[in-house]
This record gives structure tokens, C-alpha cells and sequence, in this order.
């Protein structure tokens, strides 16, 4: 009865609940909650959370993590058709990832303000200095997103 094509597709906010899922899954763990999901032509096709505590790499960020497992997925490192939605906006190195993984549209959640470079301090996926260039949406379920990081530094204190 319905295949994959007429399967409907995820909204943004649906999609940034997988993300959260993945946030409160690094929280659980002793990480800093964020967590990323890529989707291409609406199918999940990686999922991953902060690692960098357990890693002990600071490169271990969700999105990077997921982008990464999105290109194995694909067998490639083009993902032109690629959504990376994550909880927070995403830094330097990573939206730098996304120029280069030639990401097509990313959706975040809460702005950092601190460094944030799809838009709060540095607009990287919209410079057209560099050789790529993608769509971004910001402030999805921000609420939630924030509120998720709020929690976990107030433990801490």
C-alpha cells in the first residue's frame, strides 16, 4: 500500500524532536546536551549527540558526528540534498563542516550567542566568499532547546 515516496514528509519542528531525543540521550550521559539528525529526501539518515566528554575530542560535536555518519551512509561526501537539524546553532568548525560537506538547508535550535556562526556571531552558510553556500533555519522549538542546556549547567553548579 504507500511506498517511501508518498510517505509524508517530517515538518521542521517534528524533525527537531528527533534532535532533542538525541539532546536529552547526551544529557543522560554526562555530555552537554545537543543533539543532530540528517535527513535526506526525508529519511533519517544519521543520529548523533555530543560526545566530546566521553571522547575526550574536541571535535566530537553532534553535528559533525552526524554529518560524518551521513556521508558513510551515502557513500559520499557530497550531501547537496542533506537537512542537518541540531538543537543549538552551530559553531565555526562546525558550519564550516556543512560548507564543505556542500549541506543543502540546516535547521537549528537555540541561537548561540557565544558561537554561533549560522547567523548570532558569523553567518557562514550564507557568505558568498565561500564556495558554498546554505539555506538556514533558525529558532525551531528554541524554547525546548534552550531549556534542555539551562537544566543541565544548573546541575553543574
Amino acid at each position: 500500500m504507500g511506498d517511501a515516496a508518498s510517505a509524508p514528509q517530517l515538518s521542521d519542528h517534528e524533525l527537531m524532536g528527533l534532535a532533542i531525543e538525541e539532546a536529552r540521550r547526551a544529557g543522560e550521559q554526562g555530555e552537554v546536551p545537543i543533539g543532530a539528525i540528517v535527513v535526506i529526501d526525508g529519511k533519517v539518515v544519521a543520529r548523533r549527540h555530543n560526545e566530546r566528554e566521553q571522547s575526550q575530542d574536541p571535535t566530537s560535536h553532534a553535528e559533525l558526528l552526524a554529518v560524518r555518519d551521513a556521508a558513510a551512509a551515502v557513500g559520499s561526501w557530497r550531501l547537496e540534498n542533506a537537512t542537518v537539524v541540531v538543537t543549538l546553532e552551530p559553531c565555526a568548525m562546525c558550519a564550516g563542516l556543512m560548507v564543505n560537506a556542500r549541506v543543502g538547508r540546516v535547521v537549528f535550535g537555540a541561537r548561540s550567542y557565544e558561537n554561533g556562526a549560522c547567523g548570532s556571531l558569523y553567518s557562514l552558510g550564507s557568505d558568498p566568499r565561500l564556495n558554498h553556500e546554505f539555506v538556514t533555519v533558525s529558532d525551531v522549538r528554541a524554547d525546548e532547546c534552550s531549556e534542555l542546556l539551562s537544566s543541565y549547567f544548573a546541575g553543574l553548579r
